[in-house]
């Protein structure tokens, strides 16, 4: 028996269905043997933002270094950070 709320209603079929979805459970880990990667990218400026990167670096040192002489240099104090980690996934049951 089609659902009578939709009948008439513009762009829809009489007919509706139900779908029941289970959650499946998994746990994200780091990967051991994959080092994280680290970016910055400077985001100081009002009416365009700078837009310097400092491309992939491998620690948060290397990372901060690559700020502080950019802040040094130009003055600028607002960076947007990327980490990138290879994750692997382990899963759980179905619930």
């Amino acid at each position: 028996m089609p659902d009578q709320t939709a009948t008439g209603a513009p762009g829809q079929s009489g007919a509706r269905g139900r779908y029941r979805f289970r959650e499946y459970h998994v746990t994200t880990r780091a990967d051991p043997m994959a080092l994280p990667t680290y970016e910055a990218l400077c985001v100081t400026g009002e009416e365009h933002n700078c837009g310097s990167e400092s491309g992939t670096l491998h620690t948060p040192d290397e990372l901060t270094r690559w700020i502080a002489q950019h802040c040094a240099r130009t003055g600028h104090q607002h960076y947007e950070q990327t980490v990138r980690a290879i994750l692997r996934a382990e899963p759980g049951a179905w619930q």
